[in-house]
């Protein structure tokens, strides 16, 4: 079996939904195991920690800040226009 070299480039993208904290990040590559469509190289593959390689592509779905054993090691930033503001639902029942 030939082994094929590849090269990797980040897609450049106006959003950035993941960020890793290298002081927290163990390396395990959990997150990446976790995300269901791929957006993530693991640690070790080109920097020591996981990286969003397609980050437009990423579905925001928190699999990945699930998955991590060390807490704030992975964060996840959703975009302006998909946060919204909760309200308590026990404010809300004391109106009604």
């Amino acid at each position: 079996m030939n082994k094929t070299p590849f090269s990797l480039e980040t897609v450049p993208c106006s959003v950035s939904p993941l960020s890793f904290d290298p002081d927290k990040c163990v390396g395990c590559n959990a997150c990446v195991e976790a995300c269901q469509i791929d957006v993530l190289v693991p640690a070790g593959a080109v920097k020591s920690t996981p990286f969003a390689a397609w980050p437009g592509e990423c579905w925001y779905c928190g699999a990945c800040v699930m998955e991590c054993p060390v807490s704030g090691a992975v964060t996840l930033r959703h975009p302006l226009m998909n946060q919204a503001r909760f309200v308590e639902a026990e404010s809300v029942i004391k109106r009604v």
